[in-house]
């Protein structure tokens, strides 16, 4: 199911138009490889989608008992806030991506603003006290996620997006950067 993605000829169109805005935010080459986390050696947007992913789990998560509705509310809007930062560091991955990964990147993000438009909602139900509406949109919004997380799972898994982009290859060509790396510490 994940590899259709990669063959939706339909994605190509607005695939393209996302890289041409993520090329116009970012047109600083600096700025992008900073975005990207060429001074970590690790692309950034892996390590703060987790921020929202684990606000709005953990707003499911309490929304099971009652009495934990204003906590709830405080952790959908720390995943809201959470949410423009990731977004533009996914932007910045985007335009170094090959035709194939950007379809599977723009389904990815439609299924994650799909989820953020859910999540959004769900805090408006909550700030106006209708807590049974916004436990239901976070529920959604965790449906929607989970699709997302699966496309973004499948862009850096199997399709290798954003991996060993800063690591020096290996000395022997024929050796993965990762083994060549073990078999280094092993011999010491």
């Amino acid at each position: 199911m994940l590899r259709t993605a990669e063959n939706l000829r339909a994605a190509d169109r607005p695939a393209a138009a996302v890289a041409t805005a993520a090329r116009r935010l970012l047109r600083s080459s600096r700025l992008r490889e900073v975005l990207r986390g060429s001074w970590l050696g690790h692309p950034l947007h892996p390590l703060i989608i987790t921020v929202p992913i684990g606000a709005w789990v953990c707003a499911s998560a309490l929304d099971v008992r009652a009495g934990n509705e204003d906590a709830a509310r405080r952790l959908t809007g720390i995943g809201l806030a959470a949410a423009p930062p990731t977004v533009l560091l996914g932007l910045a991955d985007y335009d170094g991506l090959g035709p194939r990964q950007q379809r599977v990147g723009v389904v990815h993000a439609a299924a994650n603003t799909a989820a953020l438009a859910c999540f959004t909602a769900s805090y408006a139900a909550r700030r106006r006290e209708a807590h049974t509406e916004g436990k239901l949109l976070s529920l959604l919004g965790l449906a929607a996620l989970g699709v997302g997380g699966a496309l973004g799972g499948h862009l850096s898994y199997a399709q290798g997006a954003g991996v060993f982009r800063w690591q020096r290859p290996a000395e022997d060509s024929n050796v993965h950067p990762f083994e060549a790396r073990r078999s280094t510490r092993q011999v010491r």
